[in-house]
């Protein structure tokens, strides 16, 4: 099963927001409408798409700014960790699914960032929102954090097919998005050997950006 696809450039500190649509049917799902809730409504609509759920991956305010304008166009919910949608009773928790036509999609929770950080599994299409970009990781802000991080990334994400696609929650890499394979060869902090070089990188990243040149 494979799902369509569209990534927005929503504005704010260059955040995506995603519409994803089961092909057979046009019923779609919304992911961090953030700046420009109008803009991914009205592309749903151009389509002839219908969606039926929408997301946020976590509560920062430049990912769900825009829910209740969302709300107000579309009539849909949108859902953060936690709430339960009131269409189907089924709360937004880890493993959660949900039936997206004829296709499904399920909830990952993949604390670090927040503690409220979900990634959305579609097919071969992963929403990781500000737990994983193009070459980097989301920011943490102790140790502890960290340490939950590197978990939600190699027990979670990075066991997934290395196919799968990475559609971020910011236009932070050096391509709008990845795949699981390249991510985990690639980005330096998949890479490293161990959670306490994991947590070194984060703690030198300014300097290890100066190093290798990246912006």
């Amino acid at each position: 099963m494979d799902v369509l696809v569209h990534q927005f450039r929503t504005g704010g500190d260059r955040n995506f927001g995603y519409l994803c649509a089961d092909d057979s049917t046009g019923e779609a799902f919304a992911v961090d409408v953030s700046f420009s809730p109008s803009l991914i409504a009205d592309f749903a609509g151009e389509l002839g798409w219908k969606i039926t759920h929408a997301f946020s991956t976590h509560g920062h305010s430049d990912h769900c700014n825009g829910n209740e304008e969302f709300e107000r166009i579309t009539g849909v919910s949108v859902l953060l960790f936690g709430d339960t949608c009131f269409r189907t009773g089924i709360r937004v928790e880890d493993g959660a699914v949900f039936q997206l036509g004829q296709a499904t999609f399920s909830i990952l929770h993949t604390p670090g960032h927040t503690p409220d950080s979900i990634c959305i599994l579609a097919g071969h299409s992963l929403f990781t929102g500000d737990t994983l970009f193009v070459g980097k990781v989301g920011g943490t802000w102790s140790d502890e954090e960290s340490r939950q991080e590197y978990r939600s990334l190699h027990e979670r994400l990075m066991s997934l097919p290395e196919s799968t696609k990475v559609y971020p929650g910011h236009d932070y890499g050096i391509t709008p998005c990845s795949t699981i394979g390249h991510e985990k060869s690639t980005n330096p902090f998949i890479v490293q050997p161990d959670v306490e070089a994991f947590i070194d990188l984060k703690n030198n990243w300014a300097a290890y950006k100066k190093a290798h040149n990246i912006s």
